[in-house]
């Protein structure tokens, strides 16, 4: 299936811009809003392509065996994925994931195209964007398909300078 052009040719969001509002639910059903961060916490947007596939089973552990280094600088983790509520809840049971996971399914990708990042194919990029307690975008990088997960220690050279 191929996404709609006008997807396709979204503009990912850049540093310097505001991080736009949105409000998904998490794993567990709570409504969560990015605004609700602001003023209070910076945030790490997490976004993946599958719940459940090889690399986002690595790279998900990989912030969840951080959060309190996180925690330290005053962020706030948020995967983001086009998966159903359901199917983020077993995942993060199964590996243990605490954090929230946030579902962007229905109507399909809303904050997944608000950000600029789907992939041609219709799921999400691998993006991060770290947004600091203004809202304001930090830093972005979008991971073209290369199979690897982020390297973890880039979000934290910019969460030090916040």
């Amino acid at each position: 299936m191929t996404a709609p052009q006008s997807l396709a040719q979204s503009t990912t969001l850049k540093v310097g811009d505001h991080a736009p509002d949105f409000t998904l639910p998490d794993a567990n059903g709570n409504q969560v809003k990015l605004s609700d961060f602001q003023g209070k916490q910076n945030v790490v947007l997490a976004f993946f392509p599958f719940a459940f596939s090889g690399t986002c089973s690595a790279q998900m552990p990989s912030y969840e065996a951080e959060l309190n280094r996180f925690q330290s600088y005053d962020t706030q983790v948020l995967g983001i994925s086009m998966d159903a509520r359901h199917a983020l809840t077993a995942w993060a049971k199964q590996l243990g994931l605490t954090f929230p996971l946030l579902s962007d399914f229905y109507p399909q990708g809303q904050v997944v195209d608000l950000y600029g990042v789907r992939h041609a194919a219709g799921m999400p990029e691998r993006a991060l964007f770290v947004i600091d307690k203004t809202g304001t975008i930090r830093w972005v990088h979008v991971h073209r398909p290369t199979g690897e997960a982020p390297d973890n220690e880039e979000l934290f050279d910019i969460l030090r300078k916040l």
